[in-house]
């Protein structure tokens, strides 16, 4: 009503009319003295509904009703001191209302457009954010690519080794990236994330007589800043599995879970029924590169990761929670 003029008119005297039935009825059981009572709620709901104008025109017809009905003397617009001074004061409480709400409401609205604007700011950010993450995923495929290519062109074997782990390792974190920050905006879940880059991996390898399994506890997050670290560390645990714990005729299981410690630390484990880890093995005096890497990550993450020989080979993350 507050797009048409005439309509908002028309429901401000009707208000004002409501406001004066209600005075009328009132009269018997109020004592004398309170000519304005009932007019104060109308003109406030008026102006909540239909915006200031209304409420003013509202306040003018609610004030020329009381004065003329309830005002000494009756039925009369005769003006004296005591008039003037009731006149007074309810010009006074009115305005008083009708400013107050309007600035409420003016304040509402620009709060309002301000929310909206934010909110429209964030999607924009999150959709630019989300561009530039699926752009650079797809930068590091093609670089992983190009790694590929120039391994044609090195004879030395340790040399294309490095170069063939070292594409790996950027597909993977391409992939990765691809996979949390879905253009579509499609929300990836924990295990769904495990399980994919578990396959991803086993495929990689070309093992098919090898299978994963992954648990992950139902209250279990995976904060896009770390799932990145903690996938290359499942990466490494599982390649350091399929290369020293399965040989080439021994199939076998791996199984990844992910949840809570008894001391309440975020606990990951990958471990798998291979052979079993060396006599004297080390963590701390291993030579190999993907270890390394995963007790980098882990450090990164304020965490822990440990590789040691139980009634599985186990590969642990300790996390704080």
């Amino acid at each position: 009503m507050t797009g048409n003029p005439f309509l908002g008119a028309m429901t401000a005297i009707a208000a004002a009319g409501i406001g004066l039935g209600v005075r009328l009825l009132a009269a018997p059981w109020m004592p004398p003295g309170y000519p304005f009572l009932t007019f104060f709620p109308v003109i406030v709901i008026v102006t909540l509904l239909l915006g200031w104008k209304q409420g003013s025109l509202c306040a003018v017809l609610c004030g020329l009703l009381a004065w003329y009905f309830f005002i000494i003397p009756l039925n009369s617009l005769a003006f004296d001191p005591g008039v003037a001074m009731a006149l007074t004061f309810f010009i006074f409480v009115v305005a008083t209302q009708i400013v107050l709400i309007h600035w409420l409401q003016r304040f509402v609205a620009s709060a309002a457009r301000e929310r909206e604007a934010n909110r429209k700011l964030a999607e924009n950010r999150e959709l630019l954010f989300s561009e530039l993450q699926h752009r650079v995923s797809n930068n590091l495929q093609v670089v992983a690519a190009l790694l590929s290519l120039q391994k044609r062109d090195v004879t030395d074997e340790r040399a294309r080794a490095a170069l063939d782990e070292a594409a790996n390792r950027l597909a993977l974190i391409g992939k990765i990236g691809r996979q949390l920050h879905d253009p579509n905006g499609t929300q990836l879940g924990v295990k769904p994330f495990l399980e994919s880059l578990c396959g991803d991996l086993l495929e990689a390898s070309g093992r098919t007589d090898i299978t994963c399994r992954c648990d992950v506890a139902d209250d279990m997050i995976l904060a896009p800043d770390s799932a990145i670290p903690i996938a290359l560390i499942i990466a490494e645990s599982i390649a350091n599995a399929l290369e020293h714990g399965f040989t080439s005729d021994r199939g076998g299981e791996i199984d990844i879970s992910y949840g809570r410690s008894t001391r309440g630390k975020v606990m990951l484990e990958i471990r798998d029924n291979g052979r079993g880890l060396p006599q004297g093995f080390s963590l701390e005096k291993s030579q190999s590169l993907g270890l390394r890497i995963a007790q980098t990550l882990s450090r990164q993450l304020g965490g822990e990761f440990m590789l040691v020989q139980e009634d599985r080979t186990t590969a642990r993350l300790m996390l704080p929670a």
